[in-house]
Protein backbone atom coordinates (compact mmCIF):
# COMPACT_ATOMS: atom_id res chain seq x y z
CA UNK A 1 0.00 0.00 0.00
CA UNK A 2 2.91 2.22 0.98
CA UNK A 3 4.12 1.47 -2.75
CA UNK A 4 1.19 2.42 -4.43
CA UNK A 5 0.64 5.28 -1.80
CA UNK A 6 3.74 6.58 -0.42
CA UNK A 7 2.48 8.05 2.98
CA UNK A 8 3.93 11.47 2.01
CA UNK A 9 1.13 11.80 -0.85
CA UNK A 10 -1.05 12.71 2.06
CA UNK A 11 0.58 16.03 2.42
CA UNK A 12 -0.34 17.59 -1.06
CA UNK A 13 -3.33 19.34 -1.56
CA UNK A 14 -4.09 21.04 -5.01
CA UNK A 15 -7.45 22.02 -6.76
CA UNK A 16 -7.75 20.43 -10.23
CA UNK A 17 -9.46 23.69 -11.14
CA UNK A 18 -10.83 26.96 -9.73
CA UNK A 19 -13.76 25.86 -8.06
CA UNK A 20 -17.24 27.87 -8.13
CA UNK A 21 -17.63 27.29 -3.98
CA UNK A 22 -20.71 29.92 -4.11
CA UNK A 23 -22.56 27.06 -6.88
CA UNK A 24 -21.10 23.92 -5.19
CA UNK A 25 -22.78 25.84 -1.63
CA UNK A 26 -25.99 26.13 -3.84
CA UNK A 27 -26.14 22.68 -4.49
CA UNK A 28 -26.47 22.12 -1.19
CA UNK A 29 -28.99 24.42 -0.42
CA UNK A 30 -31.31 23.08 -2.67
CA UNK A 31 -33.61 20.85 -0.28
CA UNK A 32 -33.33 23.36 2.99
CA UNK A 33 -36.22 25.95 3.38
CA UNK A 34 -34.81 29.00 1.58
CA UNK A 35 -36.48 31.04 4.28
CA UNK A 36 -33.48 30.34 6.56
CA UNK A 37 -30.50 30.25 3.91
CA UNK A 38 -29.83 33.84 4.41
CA UNK A 39 -28.57 32.69 7.99
CA UNK A 40 -26.82 29.59 7.13
CA UNK A 41 -24.67 31.94 4.98
CA UNK A 42 -24.39 34.60 7.99
CA UNK A 43 -22.96 31.92 10.03
CA UNK A 44 -20.75 30.86 7.76
CA UNK A 45 -19.26 34.23 7.01
CA UNK A 46 -17.99 35.04 10.37
CA UNK A 47 -14.20 33.67 9.72
CA UNK A 48 -12.89 30.92 8.03
CA UNK A 49 -13.46 28.82 11.14
CA UNK A 50 -17.35 29.10 10.82
CA UNK A 51 -17.15 28.71 7.05
CA UNK A 52 -15.34 25.16 7.05
CA UNK A 53 -18.03 24.25 9.58
CA UNK A 54 -20.84 24.82 7.34
CA UNK A 55 -18.90 23.68 3.82
CA UNK A 56 -18.93 19.86 4.52
CA UNK A 57 -20.05 19.04 0.83
CA UNK A 58 -17.36 21.44 -0.49
CA UNK A 59 -14.48 19.41 1.38
CA UNK A 60 -16.14 16.17 0.62
CA UNK A 61 -15.77 17.25 -3.11
CA UNK A 62 -11.97 17.86 -2.61
CA UNK A 63 -11.21 14.78 -0.25
CA UNK A 64 -12.56 12.45 -3.22
CA UNK A 65 -10.09 13.59 -5.46
CA UNK A 66 -7.34 13.07 -2.65
CA UNK A 67 -4.99 9.62 -2.03
CA UNK A 68 -7.02 6.82 -0.79
CA UNK A 69 -5.69 3.37 0.26
CA UNK A 70 -8.82 2.10 -0.41
CA UNK A 71 -10.20 0.59 3.17
CA UNK A 72 -13.22 2.06 4.30
CA UNK A 73 -14.51 2.62 7.59
CA UNK A 74 -18.00 4.10 8.91
CA UNK A 75 -16.76 7.97 8.27
CA UNK A 76 -18.33 10.29 10.32
CA UNK A 77 -18.75 12.22 7.42
CA UNK A 78 -18.23 16.01 9.22
CA UNK A 79 -15.45 15.79 11.39
CA UNK A 80 -14.23 18.78 12.53
CA UNK A 81 -13.05 19.35 15.91
CA UNK A 82 -16.21 21.15 17.42
CA UNK A 83 -18.28 17.68 16.39
CA UNK A 84 -16.84 16.07 19.20
CA UNK A 85 -17.72 16.94 23.05
CA UNK A 86 -19.04 15.96 25.83
CA UNK A 87 -22.72 13.96 26.31
CA UNK A 88 -24.38 11.95 28.87
CA UNK A 89 -24.58 7.93 28.35
CA UNK A 90 -27.94 6.22 29.67
CA UNK A 91 -26.14 5.58 32.85
CA UNK A 92 -26.09 9.53 33.52
CA UNK A 93 -22.03 9.21 33.06
CA UNK A 94 -20.68 12.17 31.71
CA UNK A 95 -18.29 10.66 28.20
CA UNK A 96 -15.79 12.80 25.92
CA UNK A 97 -17.27 11.48 21.94
CA UNK A 98 -18.38 12.21 18.54
CA UNK A 99 -21.17 14.00 18.66
CA UNK A 100 -22.79 14.46 15.53
CA UNK A 101 -23.14 12.35 12.31
CA UNK A 102 -25.81 13.77 9.57
CA UNK A 103 -23.20 12.84 7.56
CA UNK A 104 -22.32 9.46 8.31
CA UNK A 105 -21.53 7.11 5.71
CA UNK A 106 -19.16 4.07 4.89
CA UNK A 107 -16.22 5.93 3.25
CA UNK A 108 -12.22 5.82 2.72
CA UNK A 109 -10.49 6.76 6.63
CA UNK A 110 -8.49 9.33 5.40
CA UNK A 111 -11.53 11.81 4.77
CA UNK A 112 -12.52 11.53 8.37
CA UNK A 113 -8.74 12.38 9.43
CA UNK A 114 -8.17 15.06 7.57
CA UNK A 115 -11.47 16.98 7.85
CA UNK A 116 -10.66 16.75 11.32
CA UNK A 117 -6.72 18.01 11.39
CA UNK A 118 -7.84 20.80 9.13
CA UNK A 119 -10.38 21.81 11.37
CA UNK A 120 -7.52 22.53 14.02
CA UNK A 121 -5.10 24.18 12.01
CA UNK A 122 -8.41 26.98 10.70
CA UNK A 123 -9.40 26.77 14.29
CA UNK A 124 -5.59 27.51 15.64
CA UNK A 125 -5.02 30.50 13.09
CA UNK A 126 -8.54 32.22 13.68
CA UNK A 127 -6.92 32.36 17.36
CA UNK A 128 -3.58 34.18 16.71
CA UNK A 129 -1.42 31.16 16.53
CA UNK A 130 1.21 30.97 13.92
CA UNK A 131 1.63 28.87 11.27
CA UNK A 132 4.16 26.58 12.89
CA UNK A 133 2.58 26.57 16.40
CA UNK A 134 -1.03 25.40 13.86
CA UNK A 135 1.54 22.66 11.66
CA UNK A 136 2.02 21.17 15.50
CA UNK A 137 -1.11 21.06 16.64
CA UNK A 138 -2.47 19.18 13.38
CA UNK A 139 0.58 16.88 13.95
CA UNK A 140 -0.61 16.18 17.07
CA UNK A 141 -4.09 15.12 16.11
CA UNK A 142 -3.27 12.87 13.66
CA UNK A 143 0.01 11.29 15.95
CA UNK A 144 -2.98 10.48 18.51
CA UNK A 145 -4.88 8.83 15.60
CA UNK A 146 -2.20 7.27 14.66
CA UNK A 147 -0.74 5.60 17.86
CA UNK A 148 -4.35 4.90 19.24
CA UNK A 149 -5.60 3.03 16.52
CA UNK A 150 -2.53 0.70 16.68
CA UNK A 151 -3.26 0.23 19.73
CA UNK A 152 -7.02 -0.50 19.16
CA UNK A 153 -5.69 -2.90 16.64
CA UNK A 154 -4.24 -4.81 19.63
CA UNK A 155 -6.76 -5.11 21.34
CA UNK A 156 -10.28 -7.54 21.39
CA UNK A 157 -13.53 -6.61 19.63
CA UNK A 158 -15.17 -6.62 22.78
CA UNK A 159 -12.46 -4.47 24.69
CA UNK A 160 -12.87 -1.87 21.48
CA UNK A 161 -16.32 -1.65 21.40
CA UNK A 162 -16.05 -1.39 25.52
CA UNK A 163 -13.71 1.41 25.40
CA UNK A 164 -14.53 5.06 26.59
CA UNK A 165 -13.00 7.81 27.37
CA UNK A 166 -14.76 9.45 30.51
CA UNK A 167 -15.15 12.18 32.63
CA UNK A 168 -13.03 10.63 35.48
CA UNK A 169 -10.47 9.73 32.87
CA UNK A 170 -9.49 13.40 31.20
CA UNK A 171 -9.62 14.42 34.97
CA UNK A 172 -7.22 11.87 36.09
CA UNK A 173 -4.96 13.08 33.06
CA UNK A 174 -4.47 16.74 33.49
CA UNK A 175 -0.60 17.53 33.06
CA UNK A 176 -1.38 20.34 35.92
CA UNK A 177 -3.74 21.84 38.46
CA UNK A 178 -4.90 24.43 35.62
CA UNK A 179 -5.71 22.02 33.40
CA UNK A 180 -8.11 20.10 35.84
CA UNK A 181 -9.24 23.37 36.51
CA UNK A 182 -10.56 23.95 33.24
CA UNK A 183 -11.92 20.46 32.77
CA UNK A 184 -13.70 20.68 35.79
CA UNK A 185 -15.86 23.75 34.78
CA UNK A 186 -16.61 22.11 31.99
CA UNK A 187 -17.70 19.44 33.12
CA UNK A 188 -20.17 21.52 35.62
CA UNK A 189 -21.00 23.14 32.89
CA UNK A 190 -22.42 20.06 30.83
CA UNK A 191 -23.89 18.36 33.59
CA UNK A 192 -26.12 21.58 33.99
CA UNK A 193 -27.71 20.83 30.91
CA UNK A 194 -30.26 18.33 31.76
CA UNK A 195 -33.82 18.61 31.03
CA UNK A 196 -35.22 20.59 33.88
CA UNK A 197 -32.44 23.55 33.31
CA UNK A 198 -32.93 23.33 29.51
CA UNK A 199 -36.81 23.64 29.89
CA UNK A 200 -37.25 27.27 31.23
CA UNK A 201 -34.92 28.51 28.67
CA UNK A 202 -37.35 27.76 25.86
CA UNK A 203 -40.62 26.86 27.05
CA UNK A 204 -43.25 29.01 29.49
CA UNK A 205 -47.23 28.51 30.55
CA UNK A 206 -49.42 29.72 28.18
CA UNK A 207 -53.08 30.26 29.75
CA UNK A 208 -52.11 27.25 31.86
CA UNK A 209 -50.67 25.17 29.26
CA UNK A 210 -46.79 24.41 28.93
CA UNK A 211 -45.48 25.87 25.37
CA UNK A 212 -42.59 26.38 23.24
CA UNK A 213 -41.49 30.15 23.49
CA UNK A 214 -41.14 31.59 19.80
CA UNK A 215 -37.00 33.34 19.37
CA UNK A 216 -37.52 34.02 15.71
CA UNK A 217 -35.62 33.30 13.39
CA UNK A 218 -33.95 30.56 15.85
CA UNK A 219 -37.27 29.34 17.15
CA UNK A 220 -41.05 29.66 16.11
CA UNK A 221 -43.94 27.45 15.41
CA UNK A 222 -44.89 26.30 12.24
CA UNK A 223 -48.50 28.33 11.44
CA UNK A 224 -49.46 25.72 8.81
CA UNK A 225 -52.99 24.27 10.76
CA UNK A 226 -52.41 20.38 9.98
CA UNK A 227 -48.98 20.78 11.24
CA UNK A 228 -49.66 19.60 14.62
CA UNK A 229 -51.28 16.71 13.31
CA UNK A 230 -48.60 15.30 10.93
CA UNK A 231 -46.61 15.63 14.01
CA UNK A 232 -48.19 13.52 16.53
CA UNK A 233 -48.40 10.74 13.01
CA UNK A 234 -44.47 11.56 13.18
CA UNK A 235 -44.04 10.50 17.13
CA UNK A 236 -46.18 7.43 16.50
CA UNK A 237 -44.04 6.44 13.59
CA UNK A 238 -41.19 7.43 15.44
CA UNK A 239 -42.06 5.10 18.50
CA UNK A 240 -41.90 1.73 15.75
CA UNK A 241 -37.82 2.35 15.68
CA UNK A 242 -37.36 2.07 19.24
CA UNK A 243 -36.66 -1.53 21.39
CA UNK A 244 -39.75 -2.36 23.17
CA UNK A 245 -38.67 -1.12 26.86
CA UNK A 246 -37.88 2.40 25.63
CA UNK A 247 -41.46 2.36 23.30
CA UNK A 248 -42.57 1.70 27.09
CA UNK A 249 -40.77 4.72 28.47
CA UNK A 250 -41.77 7.22 25.79
CA UNK A 251 -45.07 5.97 26.15
CA UNK A 252 -44.98 7.55 29.79
CA UNK A 253 -45.14 11.00 28.14
CA UNK A 254 -47.69 13.23 25.89
CA UNK A 255 -46.96 15.81 22.89
CA UNK A 256 -47.94 18.82 24.15
CA UNK A 257 -46.07 21.39 21.59
CA UNK A 258 -43.39 21.59 18.28
CA UNK A 259 -41.63 24.03 17.11
CA UNK A 260 -39.26 24.64 14.29
CA UNK A 261 -35.48 25.54 15.51
CA UNK A 262 -32.64 26.53 13.75
CA UNK A 263 -29.52 24.87 14.59
CA UNK A 264 -25.78 24.59 14.04
CA UNK A 265 -24.69 26.18 10.62
CA UNK A 266 -24.14 23.08 7.74
CA UNK A 267 -27.50 22.09 9.21
CA UNK A 268 -29.31 25.64 9.05
CA UNK A 269 -32.04 25.30 6.36
CA UNK A 270 -32.48 21.48 7.25
CA UNK A 271 -36.14 21.14 8.91
CA UNK A 272 -35.29 20.21 12.92
CA UNK A 273 -38.32 20.63 15.54
CA UNK A 274 -37.86 20.59 18.74
CA UNK A 275 -41.37 18.77 20.34
CA UNK A 276 -42.12 19.04 24.15
CA UNK A 277 -43.96 16.44 25.81
CA UNK A 278 -44.92 16.16 29.52
CA UNK A 279 -45.86 12.94 31.60
CA UNK A 280 -48.55 12.54 33.96
CA UNK A 281 -46.58 13.87 36.55
CA UNK A 282 -45.58 16.54 34.67
CA UNK A 283 -41.87 16.38 34.09
CA UNK A 284 -40.87 17.48 30.48
CA UNK A 285 -38.92 15.50 28.07
CA UNK A 286 -37.69 17.39 24.52
CA UNK A 287 -36.67 15.22 21.49
CA UNK A 288 -35.29 16.94 18.55
CA UNK A 289 -36.67 15.49 15.49
CA UNK A 290 -33.83 16.43 12.70
CA UNK A 291 -34.17 16.15 8.90
CA UNK A 292 -31.46 13.89 7.37
CA UNK A 293 -30.77 14.61 3.83
CA UNK A 294 -28.40 12.05 1.82
CA UNK A 295 -25.00 12.34 3.31
CA UNK A 296 -22.52 14.71 0.85
CA UNK A 297 -20.28 11.82 1.10
CA UNK A 298 -22.85 9.92 -1.31
CA UNK A 299 -21.56 11.01 -4.18
CA UNK A 300 -17.96 10.06 -3.88
CA UNK A 301 -18.67 7.45 -1.83
CA UNK A 302 -21.82 5.39 -3.05
CA UNK A 303 -25.60 5.26 -1.30
CA UNK A 304 -26.71 4.18 1.74
CA UNK A 305 -28.22 0.39 2.40
CA UNK A 306 -30.77 2.28 4.04
CA UNK A 307 -33.45 3.81 2.35
CA UNK A 308 -34.71 6.35 5.63
CA UNK A 309 -31.75 8.88 5.74
CA UNK A 310 -32.84 9.13 9.80
CA UNK A 311 -31.94 5.22 9.88
CA UNK A 312 -28.76 6.00 8.30
CA UNK A 313 -27.79 8.21 10.46
CA UNK A 314 -28.51 6.29 13.71
CA UNK A 315 -27.05 3.24 12.70
CA UNK A 316 -23.41 4.98 11.93
CA UNK A 317 -24.07 6.56 15.37
CA UNK A 318 -24.62 3.97 17.27
CA UNK A 319 -21.47 2.04 15.31
CA UNK A 320 -19.17 5.12 16.12
CA UNK A 321 -19.62 6.32 19.49
CA UNK A 322 -19.17 4.16 22.82
CA UNK A 323 -22.35 4.82 24.02
CA UNK A 324 -25.73 6.80 22.45
CA UNK A 325 -29.21 8.33 23.51
CA UNK A 326 -31.95 5.90 24.70
CA UNK A 327 -34.44 7.96 22.60
CA UNK A 328 -32.36 7.78 19.78
CA UNK A 329 -34.55 7.18 16.61
CA UNK A 330 -36.15 7.36 13.46
CA UNK A 331 -39.39 8.61 11.52
CA UNK A 332 -40.24 9.47 7.81
CA UNK A 333 -42.61 12.23 7.67
CA UNK A 334 -45.66 12.26 5.77
CA UNK A 335 -43.92 14.93 2.91
CA UNK A 336 -41.57 12.47 2.66
CA UNK A 337 -38.62 13.85 5.02
CA UNK A 338 -36.81 11.62 6.86
CA UNK A 339 -35.43 12.55 10.20
CA UNK A 340 -33.74 11.25 13.24
CA UNK A 341 -34.47 11.58 16.41
CA UNK A 342 -32.25 12.61 20.33
CA UNK A 343 -33.28 14.13 23.42
CA UNK A 344 -32.31 17.81 22.98
CA UNK A 345 -29.00 18.88 24.76
CA UNK A 346 -29.03 16.06 27.48
CA UNK A 347 -25.62 17.10 29.19
CA UNK A 348 -24.36 17.61 25.48
CA UNK A 349 -21.58 20.50 25.42
CA UNK A 350 -18.84 21.58 22.91
CA UNK A 351 -15.24 22.54 24.44
CA UNK A 352 -15.48 26.78 23.80
CA UNK A 353 -13.08 28.30 21.47
CA UNK A 354 -13.01 31.57 23.14
CA UNK A 355 -9.80 32.31 24.93
CA UNK A 356 -8.46 28.95 23.91
CA UNK A 357 -4.46 29.45 24.02
CA UNK A 358 -2.77 26.95 21.65
CA UNK A 359 -1.50 24.79 24.57
CA UNK A 360 -4.90 23.48 25.27
CA UNK A 361 -6.19 23.54 21.51
CA UNK A 362 -3.25 21.18 21.50
CA UNK A 363 -4.73 18.67 24.23
CA UNK A 364 -7.78 18.92 22.32
CA UNK A 365 -6.56 17.71 19.33
CA UNK A 366 -4.70 14.26 21.23
CA UNK A 367 -8.46 13.61 22.55
CA UNK A 368 -10.21 14.65 19.29
CA UNK A 369 -7.61 11.95 17.36
CA UNK A 370 -7.52 8.90 20.13
CA UNK A 371 -11.84 9.29 19.96
CA UNK A 372 -11.68 9.19 15.84
CA UNK A 373 -9.26 6.19 16.33
CA UNK A 374 -11.89 4.56 18.44
CA UNK A 375 -14.83 4.68 16.12
CA UNK A 376 -12.66 3.71 13.58
CA UNK A 377 -11.59 0.68 15.00
CA UNK A 378 -14.96 -0.13 15.65
CA UNK A 379 -16.12 -0.75 12.07
CA UNK A 380 -13.05 -0.73 9.98
CA UNK A 381 -10.45 -3.14 9.55
CA UNK A 382 -7.67 -1.48 12.19
CA UNK A 383 -5.29 -3.65 11.87
CA UNK A 384 -4.73 -2.96 7.79
CA UNK A 385 -5.10 1.02 8.42
CA UNK A 386 -2.61 0.81 11.28
CA UNK A 387 -0.14 -1.34 8.99
CA UNK A 388 -0.21 1.37 6.48
CA UNK A 389 0.48 4.20 8.95
CA UNK A 390 3.14 2.13 10.45
CA UNK A 391 5.66 3.13 13.60
CA UNK A 392 7.51 6.51 12.17
CA UNK A 393 5.77 10.34 12.21
CA UNK A 394 5.83 10.19 8.46
CA UNK A 395 2.08 10.50 8.06
CA UNK A 396 1.85 12.90 11.11
CA UNK A 397 4.28 15.27 9.01
CA UNK A 398 1.98 14.99 5.76
CA UNK A 399 -0.98 15.66 7.70
CA UNK A 400 0.75 18.66 8.96
CA UNK A 401 1.63 20.21 5.78
CA UNK A 402 -1.88 18.92 4.13
CA UNK A 403 -3.86 20.97 7.18
CA UNK A 404 -1.74 24.74 6.53
CA UNK A 405 -2.40 23.50 2.66
CA UNK A 406 -5.78 23.45 3.72
CA UNK A 407 -6.19 26.06 6.07
CA UNK A 408 -4.69 28.47 2.96
CA UNK A 409 -7.80 26.79 0.70
CA UNK A 410 -9.94 27.43 3.41
CA UNK A 411 -9.49 31.26 3.51
CA UNK A 412 -10.16 31.66 0.06
CA UNK A 413 -13.36 29.51 -0.16
CA UNK A 414 -14.56 32.11 2.87
CA UNK A 415 -13.09 35.23 0.25
CA UNK A 416 -15.04 33.66 -1.76
CA UNK A 417 -18.13 33.96 -0.33
CA UNK A 418 -17.50 37.49 1.50
CA UNK A 419 -17.10 39.03 -2.18
CA UNK A 420 -20.65 37.26 -3.47
CA UNK A 421 -22.10 38.67 -0.37
CA UNK A 422 -20.43 42.10 -1.63
CA UNK A 423 -21.78 41.46 -5.10
CA UNK A 424 -25.21 40.66 -3.96
CA UNK A 425 -24.72 36.97 -5.15
CA UNK A 426 -26.40 35.74 -2.06
CA UNK A 427 -28.15 36.88 0.59
CA UNK A 428 -27.11 37.06 3.92
CA UNK A 429 -29.06 37.52 7.34
CA UNK A 430 -26.75 37.80 10.44
CA UNK A 431 -27.56 37.52 14.01
CA UNK A 432 -27.18 39.27 17.17
CA UNK A 433 -23.80 37.92 18.78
Amino acid sequence: MREQVPREEHAKWRSSKPRDVIAILETSNRDRLQELVPIRYGRMLRSPFTFLRGSAALMAHDLARGPDIGVKVQACGDCHLLNFGLFATPERNLVFDLNDFDETLPAPWEWDVKRLVASFAVAARDGGAADPRAREIAIACARAYREHLRRYSKMNPLEVWYSRLDAQTLLESAPDAKARKFRQQLFDRARERVMESVFPKIAELVAGQPRIVDQPPVIQHVTDPGFMDRARQGLIDYRQSLSDERRLLLDRYQLVDVALKVVGIGSVGTRCYVALLFSEENHPLILQFKESCRSVLEPYAGKSQYMNQGQRVVMGQRLMQSSSDIFLGWTRGRAGYDFFVRQLRDMKLSVPLENINALQLERYADFCGLTLARAHAKSGDSATIAGYLGKSDAFDEALGDFALCYADQTERDHEQLVNAVHAGRVKVLTEEE
